[in-house]
């Protein structure tokens, strides 16, 4: 028994074991080398990552409180990478920083809450690795002490997620008085169509949308991107969202298929709400993270509407997509933060030349940026071609077609930045940035992700595989 323990919990206890060694660290009277930590945990990092190497049996434990198979192995080893990367993108930031330690601490035990939710098979037990996941997140946007907006920033990460918590809380109350159990394979076979549960799953429904930044529970995404660290806002808009969307997906399709009339009608307004507005804001900004901010908005809209067909393509879909986002979104952030680093520039206009400098940033940049517009034949245009797929196979050409031409329209503003990089003259451009050797080899890692995405089929089939059981 307690080596089925260790073996469902093993990315559990490898996390828990970084933070202890870290808290070691911590306390020592003399200071650790930065670089020195900083890769024997990225070395850690990656142990975890291949940990999925490892067979993983179907089991459910502490009372139905935590569960672990494949498919959970498999997501897992996903937020791993994603942590993995953005450590490894930040390691001159890091270097620098003389609270690296606690930026780590910080980090981990946000994925440690994450890890627990998404095997929680309890009601409770999801709410507190969300909790867990989100308290750690509001300090580490508050990182950069020295800046107002980094304390504007965690304020309203902190408010709308203890806004969103509750509502979700009292979701869930609502759901216990109304079945008497906690246990999604209970409430599965329990839960029947009253005001009481239609209630009851509204206020969870927008608990996660708060956390996935969907419309109109969007308002804190914004300020706290650009407020935030860029390694901080790069695990929040990548690591953080999968993770949530990991849990939001099974729930929906799990738990709530007896409400599936309420909740289409509720996802499909809340997906042509997220694609359009994400897009039209995204138009109109400057500064380069508020950008992204409102395009992952657009994008969590794509996510929303694949959650509209049948279950099993959902499910394969959306996981695919959000690995092809991982890469993507993690190589703009990383040039991004490389930048902001050693310039302190964030503004679009900022990067008019930079292709006269900096050739491998301007290109990893630029690829990421095509990913995310879903510019044939990238990674990202498979990615979001499945998702729209997925949406209508249930029949709703209506919302897809919208969802296609907002696609054309996000054309436009993505490659707007790469015109600015490559094709816009500037006397002065940015001067040429050493992003040092971890740093690009993260990026590089990114860069192979994507066409290793795009070309190879059999991925995208293993998903389907691991999905279909569950």
């Amino acid at each position: 028994m307690a080596l089925d323990i260790i073996i469902a919990m093993k990315h559990e206890l490898m996390i828990g074991f970084i933070i202890f060694l870290l808290l070691f660290w911590k306390i020592r009277s003399d200071e650790p080398n930065p670089s020195a930590v900083i890769s024997v945990v990225n070395g850690l990092l990656l142990a975890t990552v291949l940990l999925f190497l490892f067979e993983s049996k179907d089991v459910v434990l502490f009372n139905q409180m935590f569960k672990g198979n494949e498919l959970i192995l498999f997501q897992k080893s996903i937020l791993s990478l994603g942590m993995l990367i953005v450590s490894a993108i930040s390691f001159t930031w890091l270097k620098n920083n003389k609270n690296f330690l606690e930026f780590y601490i910080l980090l981990l035990s946000s994925l440690l809450g994450m890890f627990f939710m998404i095997s929680s098979a309890n009601m409770l037990m999801f709410y507190l690795g969300l909790e867990l996941s989100t308290i750690p997140l509001a300090a580490a946007a508050n990182f950069d002490l020295q800046k107002r907006k980094s304390s504007e920033a965690a304020m309203k990460l902190i408010l709308s997620s203890a806004f969103s918590s509750a509502l979700l809380l009292l979701g869930i109350s609502f759901i216990y008085g109304s079945t008497g159990t906690l246990l999604f394979s209970e409430l599965s076979v329990s839960l029947v169509e009253n005001p009481l549960s239609i209630f009851a799953f509204i206020l969870i429904f927008a608990g996660f949308a708060f956390k996935i930044s969907a419309v109109p529970f969007h308002l804190w995404t914004a300020d706290v991107y650009e407020g935030s660290p860029i390694p901080v806002t790069a695990f929040l808009s990548v690591v953080s969202k999968a993770a949530v969307t990991f849990v939001f997906v099974s729930v929906l399709f799990q738990v709530f298929q007896s409400l599936a009339l309420t909740w289409t009608i509720a996802i499909s307004l809340m997906a042509f709400l997220s694609i359009v507005i994400g897009n039209l804001f995204a138009l109109r900004q400057q500064n380069i993270k508020r950008f992204l901010a409102f395009s992952a908005i657009a994008q969590v809209g794509y996510i929303l509407v694949a959650m509209l067909g049948f279950a099993e393509v959902a499910q394969s879909s959306i996981f695919f997509f959000l690995i092809i986002y991982l890469f993507s979104n993690l190589a703009a952030f990383g040039v991004i933060g490389i930048v902001s680093e050693h310039t302190g520039n964030e503004n679009i206009d900022d990067y008019k030349g930079f292709y006269q400098t900096n050739k491998f940033l301007s290109w990893v940049l630029a690829i990421g940026l095509f990913a995310l517009a879903g510019v044939p034949p990238t990674a990202g245009f498979f990615g979001k071609f499945f998702l729209l797929m997925a949406g209508a196979s249930k029949g709703n050409y209506i919302l897809i077609i919208i969802a296609a031409l907002n696609m054309v329209v996000s054309f436009y503003y993505y490659l707007r930045i790469v015109k600015v990089i490559f094709m816009d003259g500037n006397e002065n451009p940015i001067a040429k940035t050493e992003a040092g050797l971890i740093p690009n080899l993260a990026l590089l890692l990114c860069m192979a992700g994507l066409i290793v995405l795009s070309v190879y089929g059999p991925i995208y089939e293993y998903i389907v595989h691991i999905v279909q059981p569950y």
